[in-house]
């Protein structure tokens, strides 16, 4: 089957982009300088302002404020490039809600896997789909991908409907959305991850549906908790990310998917760990990614309150004191995705007497410093529907600390995620390369 890059409908997304969220909706000039810091070295890396439905439900907000931000920052700023602005995780239910504003949709589909597939849909599948029996070469691995009838009968079984599901949510948008799009389809909630050959399954399936998807999201092995650092076999992860590039590379030429289909890293922020292996399969290879949470911009905020002292260091204090008061409330949305210690939690007191100093050091996600506790940061990560109550005076205080909070998030955003991710060591020049290559 021909390739068919550019589908009717769809925006043909760049190989390089990072989803940057911004709970609040004030910090898309600074998240959008560390684009531009990428840019002065050479290359372009296109943001994707992020926010789902159940952020804006708690904050109080309309999926048109992220939009209304991000396009007054690249007016502001002069961005030359694309940029997007993300319909998170949106399923039938929620998706009319973003038609206007955003021009990228992640469908969630990940209450749907693992519900089984009608006997009669799967049977027809793996008829249609017999070549998937034969042994499949991979470029860059070793082995042949070789899958039994029953492997994939199995596969099947478990994600088919889910893909299904993705196709409603995608007619659906095709139909009401007025203008192009990118689709995302995610498969990263579920109980263990995707093989490459499950992978290759699903992608199959993806075409069968007719969705010009752009990227998808796979589970990995290891733990990626919101906020801190990948918990897992960093050797394992890099293994499991190349076969998993293999794969999408040979889906794209097998089943005419969009020449730009890649990787998107459901990544919950801060994954430092494991960024050295996708950029080294980045060079290696020549392949596209799509980081989906880079540098968690409410976190940068408080830090940056923190660091202005006065009326901020007292602000992030007094939410610190509310979230650690209300920790079941704010944790239990995200039980699944974090790991807190309770008697790791420093108390309510003991904030209290904290210096700027201490405060910022027990938030900010340096592992090298002593002070930094990861417990601390991750209940303040599922703690912005404290900020968000306190309404005008958490906003009042971030226009008044801004020099300090901008400083922090564009910092943060370009040091410690586009760097390592695209940047460090050497690869910036293959990389190059490899971009330009893809965008003839």
């Amino acid at each position: 089957m021909k390739s068919n890059p550019y589908p009717s409908g769809s925006i043909r997304l760049q190989k390089y982009s990072l989803g940057v969220g911004d709970r609040f909706a004030q910090q898309a000039k600074a998240q959008l300088r560390a684009c531009m810091l990428a840019e002065e070295a050479g290359l372009t890396v296109v943001p994707v302002w992020n926010k789902s439905n159940r952020e804006h439900t708690i904050i109080g907000s309309k999926p048109e404020s992220v939009r209304v931000q991000a396009d007054a920052a690249v007016k502001t700023l002069g961005w030359k490039h694309a940029y997007y602005v993300d319909a998170d995780h949106i399923n039938l239910t929620t998706v009319d809600g973003f038609l206007a504003a955003s021009d990228f949709f992640t469908l969630d589909v990940a209450d749907a896997i693992g519900t089984p597939a009608q006997p009669s849909d799967v049977a027809d599948f793996v008829k249609r789909h017999d070549e998937l029996l034969q042994p499949v070469v991979l470029r860059g691995l070793k082995e042949p991908l070789q899958l039994s009838r029953t492997a994939v009968e199995k596969a099947a079984l478990k994600y088919l409907f889910a893909v299904q599901e993705a196709g409603r949510i995608y007619r659906r948008l095709k139909e009401s959305k007025q203008g192009e799009f990118v689709t995302e389809v995610s498969m990263d909630e579920t109980d263990a991850p995707q093989t490459p050959g499950e992978l290759l399954v699903i992608l199959a399936a993806i075409a069968d549906e007719s969705i010009p998807v752009q990227t998808i999201a796979p589970k990995f092995t290891g733990r990626f908790n919101k906020g801190v650092d990948y918990v897992g076999d960093v050797d394992q992860f890099e293994q499991e990310f190349r076969a998993d590039v293999a794969v999408i590379a040979h889906a794209i030429a097998a089943y005419g998917l969009p020449d730009s289909l890649k990787l998107s890293v459901h990544s919950g922020s801060d994954k430092f760990s494991i960024y050295g292996a996708i950029r080294r399969t980045l060079r290696d290879t020549g392949a596209g990614v799509h980081v989906k949470t880079a540098g968690t911009t409410w976190l940068e905020e408080l830090i940056g309150l923190a660091e202005a002292g006065g009326e901020g260091l007292a602000l992030a204090k007094d939410i610190y004191v509310e979230a650690y008061a209300h920790q079941t409330e704010l944790c239990g949305p995200y039980a699944s995705v974090i790991d807190i210690a309770p008697t790791g939690l420093p108390s309510p007191d003991e904030v209290k007497r904290w210096t700027s100093a201490q405060y910022v050091n027990a938030l900010r996600h340096d592992q090298s410093c002593q002070e930094f506790n990861p417990n601390f940061r991750q209940l303040l990560h599922v703690g912005y529907k404290i900020a968000a109550h306190m309404g005008a005076r958490y906003l009042e205080m971030l226009h008044e600390c801004q020099g300090s909070i901008s400083h922090n998030v564009t910092t943060n955003l370009f040091d410690r995620h586009i760097m390592p991710l695209f940047l460090a060591e050497g690869g910036v020049q293959k990389l190059v390369a490899a971009q330009h290559e893809g965008a003839r």
